[in-house]
């Protein structure tokens, strides 16, 4: 996930929602095109690439197109409940393009959200724990570890600040948010896409992938549910605001879960929540879950991939 803009990120005041209250229609295109040395025999490839349909998002249209033409494809949902695309190429050759395009409907989600009224944070944390005899909370999945986010000390010390004795989860998030934003250096060139959480704290810097894993880590190793969502953002913010950073690109943030308010979802790379301008692709325990393209493939040698995302509204 990397940014061509270097414009300053969006600020929001301390306890501001900072979402738009007006509902949009955005268009997304994404298209990757790989380029590969020689011929690639075959190939199997696994994209996320449909938007979900959800309370708040609302999927109008939605197209993929694959070049050369797929030999066999199939939709499955995969265990976090994402739409995953599988297909097979067996047509040699030297250039392989992916072009998705969605029209997707957002309704604001968060005006009626009280941060500061939300279940105090220990007891949040005490709900994700196991109890013999209790019910299963599956929320608690997102608790662990995952491949790219360890739960480590510096992680929860870090985070502590931020979650002082009763403090409410999604107020004490916000804060985090905040904190991130303000002492991590947006840098496209600092990460690659498999580079761990902790790696990316000790450097204060990444991009948006990192914020948000960075950000799961800590609630994570306060014992909090959280997990990672990947998406788009609107390239065209309304007059007079901010361009965000991670526009252009493949967007990242993260979700908090509350059991008063369910999940909530922040933009560390631009502390705000993320609502009308933010468009859900997929979620999962961090980016490893979630990659737009993945697969083997038999020959190809060396590739170059070249990426186009255009997030603008439908009007």
């Amino acid at each position: 996930m990397t940014d061509a803009s270097k414009d300053a990120p969006a600020n929001i005041a301390p306890g501001d929602i900072g979402a738009p209250a007006m509902q949009s229609t955005l268009n997304v295109s994404h298209i990757t095109t790989y380029r590969y040395s020689r011929a690639v025999e075959h190939a199997q490839q696994r994209a996320v690439v449909t938007p979900p349909g959800l309370p708040w998002q609302t999927v109008v249209a939605h197209s993929t197109e694959i070049e050369p033409g797929a030999t066999h494809q199939h939709v499955r949902t995969d265990d976090f409940g994402n739409s995953v695309l599988h297909f097979m190429l067996d047509v040699p050759h030297d250039v392989m393009r992916l072009a998705c395009a969605s029209t997707v409907v957002l309704t604001p989600r968060w005006q009626a959200l009280d941060p500061e009224a939300s279940t105090p944070w220990e007891v949040a944390a005490q709900a994700l724990r196991f109890h013999a005899s209790q019910p299963y909370c599956p929320e608690a999945e997102f608790v662990f570890g995952s491949p790219n986010i360890s739960l480590h000390p510096d992680l929860r010390d870090y985070a502590l600040p931020s979650f002082g004795a009763g403090m409410p989860v999604i107020a004490g998030a916000i804060d985090l948010m905040h904190r991130i934003h303000a002492d991590f250096i947006y840098h496209s060139e600092a990460t690659e896409v498999d580079t761990p959480a902790l790696h990316a704290f000790a450097l204060r810097s990444g991009v948006c992938q990192d914020f948000a894993q960075v950000m799961i880590g800590c609630l994570r190793s306060l014992g909090l549910a959280a997990r990672y969502v990947s998406g788009y953002l609107c390239t065209e913010p309304p007059p007079g605001e901010p361009r965000l950073l991670g526009a252009d690109a493949s967007h990242a943030w993260i979700s908090v879960f509350c059991p008063d308010n369910g999940w909530v979802d922040l933009d560390p790379t631009n502390d705000m929540l993320a609502d009308t301008r933010h468009v859900t692709l997929a979620v999962g325990r961090d980016y490893s879950d979630v990659p737009l393209l993945h697969g083997v493939i038999v020959g190809g040698g060396a590739h170059t991939i070249e990426v186009e995302v255009s997030v603008v509204p439908a009007d």
